[in-house]
């Protein structure tokens, strides 16, 4: 997503079934040993509702493992002997803590051009009105690789002149922040050609060496957010050509896709086109949207 949210299909009415089901094999008397925190499927189930309720997550039965350890860093760094306690003390308060659970049940699997195809179909999309101006959301913005490669397609298409405003959402704070300071390993850049390096990107030396910080022009057009899709607070007050929400949708429920495609329904332009990932097909909603290449449809 782009952040991809760790999980997959479960709606309310599942989860309470799975509080009446005995605990899942993988998840079952290992939890009695050798863990630092009792793990039961209530507290499993519990995590379920509670993530459902706050990001539209719907996580699978057979996440317990990966629960148990990315919470477990919360009960230590919150001092909670148990994550009953802790369950119920988030219950009970409507602090910061909330964002770093969620944080810790996200995850961030992305890259530079990431599905390459997505950013050739922009690119034609682009040189329709090579005057812009263009205004485009990536609701996924992880780390930032999606945007800046978002960014960096609008340059190389249109130069760097051109009238364009890209915002740049996560659901994730922290994801969000590597993404706006816009550093990264060199290594990690291996994908990019040597013309991009060194258009886009400047390499840090000495203490800095192995790093590098994508230019301040590249940066510029990006605002960087946060955004919840499931929430109807989303900030967009002009109407969007492209959005990009890829890898996302797959970890929410029938109903919770609906909403969040009518709401993106209703932040694009007639026309206007909606890049998702290669796992993801909404030709249930063809009253919003109409397949025009792979996954890619515009809106009706």
């Amino acid at each position: 997503m782009s952040t991809e949210y760790s999980a997959l299909h479960h709606s309310p009415a599942a989860v309470r079934r799975a509080a009446l089901r005995p605990v899942a094999d993988d998840a079952a008397e290992e939890a009695a040993e050798g863990r630092e925190f009792a793990w039961t499927q209530a507290d499993f189930v519990r995590v379920q509702a509670l993530i459902y309720q706050r990001a539209g997550i719907s996580l699978h039965d057979g996440k317990h493992a990966m629960v148990y350890s990315r919470l477990s860093r919360r009960l230590r760094e919150t001092g909670h002997k148990s994550f009953q306690e802790y369950l119920g003390w988030l219950e009970g308060h409507d602090g910061p803590e909330w964002q770093e659970f969620i944080n810790a049940l996200t995850t961030n699997l992305t890259a530079f051009f990431r599905e390459q195809h997505h950013f050739e179909i922009l690119a034609s999309l682009l040189r329709t009105r090579a005057a812009g101006p263009w205004n485009i959301w990536c609701s996924a913005a992880s780390t930032g690789e999606e945007p800046y490669s978002i960014a960096m397609t609008v340059q190389e298409t249109l130069g760097a002149s051109v009238p364009f405003k890209l915002a740049a959402s996560d659901i994730d704070s922290r994801v969000l922040a590597t993404a706006a300071a816009g550093v990264y390993r060199v290594d990690g850049l291996k994908g990019l050609s040597q013309e991009r390096l060194q258009r886009f990107f400047q390499r840090g030396k000495g203490g800095n060496a192995g790093l590098a910080r994508v230019k301040p022009e590249l940066r510029r057009p990006i605002e960087f957010l946060s955004v919840n899709l499931i929430r109807d607070d989303w900030p967009f007050r002009e109407p969007l050509d492209a959005v990009f929400c890829r890898n996302v949708m797959i970890y929410f429920d029938a109903p919770t896709q609906r909403r969040v495609l009518e709401r993106i329904h209703r932040v694009l332009k007639p026309g206007g086109m909606l890049f998702v990932g290669h796992a993801e097909n909404f030709s249930d909603s063809r009253d919003l949207f109409v397949l025009r290449g792979k996954t890619v449809y515009e809106r009706v």
